[in-house]
């Protein structure tokens, strides 16, 4: 598989003005990102305040940014909730306003074990035919996602990488030894740049 993108790939915040988005701003942050050379970004991450816009916000975000940024930038939508039906609904809206990928976080609160996580992801990835990135954050979710499931969901066409933020550097070599070169790896936190990309990641 060709990689998604190799670098950098920024989660944008969402601006705001007077309670509502303010979409010229999200516009002017999304221009210095393309100005900048920043080949991807993803839209209504958390970062992006995701867990406080409602679906109608995040739909309008995704179609908005993706026609600012045309082909100039990758969008990658944060679809993720701990509801899968949700997930679903709100990744295919997000398939249908163009963007080119969705990133997914794992279910949180709700502690999936290994057979509901698979069983999660495999849902929302058959439910769209864009690139799926996995998103394994365990401080936030509560679940760190084990290798084996990654072997498992490597497997899935449209699942194409993930973005690891459980802080083991051993865990990365061994993410790689069990998906192969095609799953592609980027670093979820900022302090693991380096580690993560000299064990074959591709960016952060």
């Amino acid at each position: 598989r060709k990689p998604l993108f190799i670098g950098a790939c920024t989660a944008l915040v969402t601006p705001f003005l007077d309670g509502k988005v303010n979409y010229p701003m999200m516009e002017q942050l999304l221009r210095r990102q393309i100005e900048a050379g920043i080949p991807a970004v993803v839209i209504a991450g958390t970062t992006g305040e995701s867990p406080t816009l409602t679906d109608i916000e995040k739909i309008e975000l995704f179609r908005r940014c993706k026609e600012y940024a045309g082909n100039s930038c990758k969008i990658i939508a944060g679809t993720g909730t701990n509801s899968t039906e949700h997930a679903i609904a709100l990744s295919t809206a997000a398939e249908e306003a163009g963007v080119d990928a969705i990133l997914v976080v794992s279910p949180y609160y709700n502690k999936s074990t290994p057979d509901g996580l698979i069983a999660h992801y495999s849902s929302i990835a058959h439910s769209v035919s864009l690139p799926v990135i996995l998103y394994n954050v365990p401080s936030r979710t509560g679940v760190d996602m084990p290798v084996s499931v990654y072997h498992r969901l490597s497997r899935i066409p449209n699942i194409v990488g993930v973005k690891e933020a459980s802080s083991d550097i051993t865990k990365i070599a061994r993410i790689r030894l069990a998906c192969g070169s095609g799953f592609s790896v980027w670093s979820g936190n900022d302090d693991q740049i380096v580690p993560v990309m000299s064990l074959g990641g591709l960016g952060v």
